[in-house]
């Protein structure tokens, strides 16, 4: 008979080791290895003899799939989810701790409950009394249904007759799925997940499951939950805001973005992101550009600052805050080799004010720009946005949905928008090359 067999896996990020480590040799935690044992797996049909049958369907005889959608109550959420709570899916909200997740959705528990829902709050981590006084400031009804239990396989069943419309479970690392398990570890999560996950389809609930991160950033617990669920929601900081964002949707594009400010009545939504980011904008400063970034599907108008010093140091540093560092890279390779701008004794900081991270090519314009004008101490005229990706050859490449960025830029305004020469582009002042751009800036 097979022995079973010990392994130690690390509580923060996943990795797996043969033997007990004090610390993980991956992300660096101490104190995180954590034993698992494999026992020998049972006999299966096919090993003992037995004819396995397996459902085949063409895919002209599966039934359509009717994605029924029901609107959350928050306008700003409904934009990240894509149009609201699909029935029957499962999502993960994770944030730092003290960010805002159990306000937030206290609050959609609340909407849940006015729009004649029945809503069931799983409090893993607060008392029930501790619930109730959050509960009493956000005004929320007292028909929300409360509940303590963390074992995974009891909150199913109850799942499973009472089909609740939506749950919330406060949080997934509290949840045990076996009697001899610790909370938080690597299979009590898995675990857990998975029997909440598969009770929650079954009946049509919508189930919203808390996480929490590492110090790194990234989610705690095995990479398989981010692939159990629907949908993954990051809830961040940004310039004093709340930015809610979709890492993963599987009903609704990923990337989406909301904006909320905390406040005493709980999570307000901001209505106009694009002014609330630019309020503390400097006028008439150098290395400051405005750029019409896209997030999602919406434009938003976000300040990029660039800060050029004589290094003292043999290399020169390049330090890059909320945007890919190796972009950046290239767009000062570009402007040092095509527009022969001196930065090889220079270190160069590069910046999005307020914290927000992008990832969209067409702040490479933004950057450009923000650089050369720090580095020749000329600030850029009043009223005027960017955005275009920039080429190896110094050209400005065309972005998604120019004339929405250009659109926000004259709602803002922001009169004068330059962007990439494009077919469909309108309202703007259209660049082909970088050293174009410059001159559309400065010189018209």
């Amino acid at each position: 008979m097979a022995k079973a067999t010990t392994s130690y896996i690390c509580s923060e990020c996943g990795t797996q080791s043969p033997m007990q480590m004090g610390r993980c040799p991956r992300c660096g935690a101490w104190g995180s290895m954590e034993p698992k044992v494999e026992r020998p797996k049972a006999v299966s049909r096919a090993s003992a003899g037995h004819k396995l049958e397996t459902l085949v369907q063409t895919l002209h005889d599966v039934s359509d799939l009717e994605t029924a959608r029901l609107a959350s109550g928050i306008a700003e959420v409904d934009r990240v989810l894509g149009g609201g709570w699909v029935t029957g899916s499962v999502l993960l909200i994770a944030g730092e701790p003290g960010i805002g997740k159990s306000t937030l959705l206290l609050q959609l528990a609340q909407k849940s409950l006015l729009a004649g829902q029945s809503t069931l709050y799983v409090a893993g981590e607060e008392s029930l009394g501790q619930v109730k006084m959050r509960a009493g400031r956000l005004e929320v009804s007292a028909d929300l249904q409360l509940t303590r239990e963390t074992d995974a396989r009891v909150l199913a069943e109850h799942l499973r007759h009472s089909a609740p419309q939506l749950v919330i479970v406060d949080s997934i690392q509290t949840l045990l799925a076996d009697d001899a398990g610790t909370p938080g570890s690597i299979t009590q999560v898995r675990d857990g997940t998975a029997l909440l996950t598969q009770a929650a389809k079954e009946v049509g609930s919508t189930l919203v499951l808390i996480g929490h991160v590492t110090k790194q950033g990234s989610i705690a617990g095995p990479k398989v939950i981010e692939h159990m669920v629907d949908a993954t929601l990051a809830l961040e900081t940004a310039s004093g805001f709340r930015v809610l964002r979709a890492i993963k949707n599987r009903f609704g594009p990923a990337g989406e973005m909301g904006v909320f400010e905390m406040t005493s009545d709980g999570m307000m939504p901001v209505t106009n992101p694009s002014e609330a980011f630019l309020a503390e904008r400097p006028s008439g400063v150098p290395g400051s550009v405005v750029v019409a970034a896209l997030e999602g599907q919406r434009p938003l108008l976000l300040e990029v600052q660039a800060l050029a010093a004589k290094s003292p140091y043999a290399s020169p540093r390049r330090i890059v805050q909320g945007l890919d560092q190796r972009r950046v890279d290239v767009v000062l390779a570009v402007l040092e080799r095509r527009l022969e701008l001196p930065l090889a004794g220079l270190d160069v900081y590069v910046n999005v004010a307020g914290g927000l991270r992008l990832t969209d090519p067409g702040t490479d314009l933004a950057v450009a720009l923000a650089v050369y004008s720090a580095v020749t101490n000329r600030a850029l005229p009043e009223a005027t946005a960017v955005a275009g990706e920039v080429g190896l050859a110094g050209e400005i490449r065309s972005v998604t949905q120019l004339n929405r960025r250009a659109g926000e830029a004259q709602r803002a305004n922001y009169s004068r928008f330059v962007g990439p020469t494009s077919s469909d582009f309108h309202g703007g002042i259209a660049v082909e090359s970088l050293a174009a751009a410059l001159k559309a800036v400065w010189e018209a």
